[in-house]
């Protein structure tokens, strides 16, 4: 596709972490892009200084009306929302306004402005605790908290509303999401996050003093939860191809899952880590958390079948020390500011 055939991008979140990963691959894929975030949870930093920010909320019509005139925005990339599961059951009405409400604010502003196309960044929580060992985008869809249901929500909504206005959109299921840019321009930066793999690297590095395991009697090799991680630049490459087939044939919508169709338990994931950093993490056998599925592992067959999208990180050990020397560089910036 042409360059001048692309459509001008509006990525929301884009100063978070999966968000500003999506903002460097269409960059370096050639494709202008503008980012808004209210920087809740995101960083000023990790955009890029000669990409378009505007910094203030995916439910204010008015500044995203602006936008749009002002960049002619013709794509939305939506990351933005809130994303820890505990918490959602703690204040399920700040997920259902974050995630489902401030969508439909969006879609709404979108549709009236004639934006195309959506892209929309969902989560493999939407299939709850599925029954099968390779979750496929035809598994039941059955969420056990709010974080899962304020996203199933939004999907619903952009199904019915594509088929009632000139929209089409790409709904893309993560699965784990680690590591960061292999150049280092960003990664996860969010203090206290809940990521096993940062959790790991914080504690090798002595900014944590253990790892809990949470459960040790699932029905898995070692009996630790098994998970399927996908590398944060792998799945930004996943977007801009998503999104380069949304521009090709506009009357097709896509739902695909983000994974690697493999996993590792978290006793794995920690002798990685303690392999690649070369250090010895302390581990604490935690009770299991209410709802953790003894394994989630994607079956990525419709993405591979629709796109011509070739994984470039999957090794764990390599995911591992992307985000290591991401935490490293972190830790400089901090001390220096």
């Amino acid at each position: 596709m042409e360059k001048k055939q692309r459509p001008n991008v509006l990525v929301t979140g884009g100063a978070g972490y999966i968000g500003s990963h999506a903002v460097l691959a269409l960059r370096d894929a050639g494709w202008n892009v503008a980012v808004i975030d209210n920087l809740t949870t995101g960083f000023r930093f990790a955009v890029p200084d000669d990409v378009p920010f505007y910094e203030g909320d995916v439910e204010d019509a008015a500044l995203l009306g602006r936008i749009f005139a002002e960049q002619d925005t013709g794509a939305i990339m939506h990351f933005a929302g809130s994303i820890v599961v505990p918490e959602s059951v703690e204040d399920p009405l700040k997920y259902y306004h974050n995630n489902t409400a401030k969508s439909r604010a969006l879609i709404d502003t979108a549709v009236n402005s004639g934006v195309p196309h959506f892209i929309f960044s969902s989560t493999a929580a939407t299939y709850g605790v599925p029954e099968v060992a390779a979750v496929s985008e035809e598994t039941p869809q059955l969420p056990i908290n709010p974080y899962g249901w304020s996203k199933l929500m939004t999907e619903q909504m952009l199904g019915d509303v594509a088929a009632a206005h000139d929209l089409n959109f790409g709904v893309l299921r993560y699965f784990n999401v680690a590591g960061a840019d292999p150049q280092a321009r960003s990664g996860q930066s969010t203090a206290g996050a809940t990521h096993l793999i940062k959790v790991a690297i914080e504690a090798a590095l002595g900014m944590r003093d253990h790892v809990g395991v949470y459960g040790t009697d699932f029905d898995t090799p070692d009996g630790t939860g098994v998970r399927d991680y996908i590398h944060v630049s792998d799945l930004a490459a996943a977007h801009v191809l998503t999104l380069q087939a949304l521009v090709e044939q506009p009357e097709r919508s896509l739902t695909m899952n983000c994974g690697y169709g493999r996993g590792f338990s978290v006793l794995e994931v920690l002798d990685a880590v303690d392999r690649v950093t070369n250090l010895q993490i302390e581990r604490r056998m935690e009770d299991r958390r209410a709802g953790d599925p003894a394994s989630l592992i994607s079956n990525p067959a419709r993405i591979h079948d629709t796109l011509p999208w070739v994984p470039a990180f999957q090794s764990l050990d390599l995911i591992i020390e992307h985000a290591l020397n991401w935490e490293r560089k972190l830790s400089e910036y901090r001390r220096a500011a």
